[in-house]
Parts: C-alpha cells; structure tokens; sequence
C-alpha cells in the first residue's frame, strides 16, 4: 500500500520541448514580470493614430443619465502602441468577444443602441 501512495504522488516525466530545426532560432522563455502591475477601471476608451503609434486613451464616464447638456470624463490611463502591437491586440481583443458571446450571448454597442 505505501508503494503504490509513492508512485500515486510522483510527478509524471516532462515531454521534452519540441526542438527547433537546425539553424533556426530557438524560442525564447517568456517570463511575465507583474511586480510593477497596476489595475484601472475604464467605461470610456478612445484611440488615435500616427504612421508610428497606436495611441489608446482611457477613462471613466461617471454620467449616468441621459440627456445632459454636458458629460464629464475623467482621463485615467493612456497607451502608446506600435501599429503591430495594435493589431495584435486587436486580434486577442475579437477573439475574447467571439468566446464571450459564445458562452453569454450577443453584446450589444451601447454606443450605437436608439434612444
């Protein structure tokens, strides 16, 4: 019976890392490092562009009634990204949406939602 606990609570052999082709640079380890992470809510976003940048401004909308005359948004957070970095993360936002959707159903753009 001890022997068969010891062999139940035994890691498992690792698959080795699939190896590279010959002259072919490995990939790299990626380490997240979230010591200096910070988090923000955000109900506004809005993005602006340059040849160079993909500039995402964020902030928070505490206006919660309809038809007032003024609307104060508080600027929070801003995100300067290259246009490849831009595109890739539009790529990861589509795909979170398509499975939230998936799981939760259809979203609607409160944006574009008649009045």
């Amino acid at each position: 019976m001890a022997t068969e606990r010891a062999q139940a609570t035994q890691t498992p052999p690792q698959n080795p890392a699939p190896q590279a082709p010959r002259g072919a640079p490995a990939a790299p380890t990626i380490r997240w490092d979230d010591s200096n992470l910070k988090s923000s809510y955000a109900n506004v976003c809005n993005v602006s562009t340059t040849r160079e940048e993909v500039v995402l401004v964020f902030g928070i909308n505490q206006a919660w009634e309809r038809g007032q005359s003024e609307v104060h948004v508080q600027l929070t957070d801003r995100l300067i990204l290259s246009p490849f970095a831009a595109k890739r993360l539009a790529n990861l936002l589509t795909n979170v949406i398509r499975d939230y959707e998936t799981r939760f159903g259809a979203l609607q753009d409160e944006a574009r939602r008649p009045e």
